[in-house]
């Protein structure tokens, strides 16, 4: 039987307006104690290591990925689990990130002794401000909320969106704190869109050795065409006997000498070239090669060292195919 779309929609709204209400609390409550909770953290020698029962636990666990990522050492330990040997994962150099909503959670009040026993700091988030995890952690995070998205005011809903929010709010203020870079997100991101941007270089996506089109200064104009057409990259870089490249021909040049009516059996590579070409260093970023293809408007690009001698090529279908672009 199909939902009444009215009461469907407003209860949904109601839902993220009483989300919306619950994290404005939150930062409204925000004060030192959260900035002791960074120092805390930069000052630990060892890892982050983040604990919580139930939907707790599903948002540590996401927390723990979210500091690992912007470089806050981190990992999720199950309480149940911790109880039955993985508290020798925890170590005195780590800090603890407890998370529970009413703070007390059976399963990891029961741990609570055992990381006070061994000295591990331990950090709080949680909505029982009196409760036995905040009696026992160092520094307590507020998390509480007035009630629930839950119609039933049961089902975890409000209060794990505010746990999430504040571990987002202290991975951003730790990963500030770091100096964290786009170069150190990408290198624990090698997989991802940011990764291929920042760690694929123009040497890893260039073509080399015979696929790159190279002729000499003297070269015959059809000797300059076969080479074009063979290597399929649209133009032929043209070089000297050391192989520095001295100019580029390309497929708009051969248009425009045949629309002014050229004899081009004539013609040498050095007649019809285009000196000082735009290049790149091998070693550059292939997102920068991207960057400089598009702002000169061309599809490919010769690839030089340092010394200016050819050493590969690349178009925009090689950077798509690296999916650089």
């Amino acid at each position: 039987m199909p939902v009444n779309s009215a009461h469907t929609l407003q209860l949904a709204r109601e839902t993220l307006d009483i989300e919306a209400a619950a994290l404005l609390q939150a930062k409204s409550r925000l004060d030192d104690r959260f900035v002791k909770a960074v120092n805390l953290v930069l000052g630990v020698q060892g890892r982050v290591v983040v604990t919580g029962m139930g939907k707790s636990g599903h948002i540590g666990n996401k927390i723990a990925a979210t500091l690992a990522s912007t470089g806050t050492p981190a990992m999720f330990v199950h309480p149940g689990e911790a109880s039955h040997g993985d508290l020798g994962m925890i170590q005195a150099i780590d800090v603890v990130l407890a998370i529970s909503n009413s703070g007390e959670s059976d399963e990891l009040v029961a741990i609570l002794p055992v990381l006070k026993r061994l000295g591990v700091p331990l950090l709080a988030m949680t909505g029982g401000l009196t409760s036995s995890l905040a009696r026992h952690a160092d520094i307590v995070l507020d998390c509480s909320v007035d009630k629930e998205a839950c119609p039933l005011n049961l089902a975890p809903t409000a209060s794990t969106t505010v746990q999430l929010a504040m571990g987002d709010a202290l991975a951003v203020a730790l990963l500030d704190a770091r100096g964290f870079k786009p170069e150190d997100f990408a290198r624990s991101h090698p997989g991802g869109a940011l990764g291929r941007r920042l760690l694929t270089h123009v040497a890893d996506v260039m073509r080399q050795g015979d696929a790159v089109p190279q002729v000499g200064l003297d070269a015959e104009f059809t000797a300059l065409m076969r080479e074009m057409s063979s290597k399929g990259l649209g133009a032929t870089s043209v070089t000297d006997a050391d192989g520095r490249v001295l100019g580029v021909f390309t497929d708009g040049d051969l248009r425009r000498l045949i629309e002014k009516g050229a004899d081009l059996r004539s013609l040498k590579a050095c007649d019809v070239m285009h000196a000082n070409p735009h290049t790149i260093r091998v070693g550059a970023l292939a997102v920068e090669a991207a960057e400089m293809m598009e702002q000169r408007r061309i599809t490919s690009i010769l690839v030089v060292d340092d010394e200016g001698v050819l050493c590969g090529a690349l178009n925009t279908n090689d950077l798509m195919r690296a999916k650089v672009i």
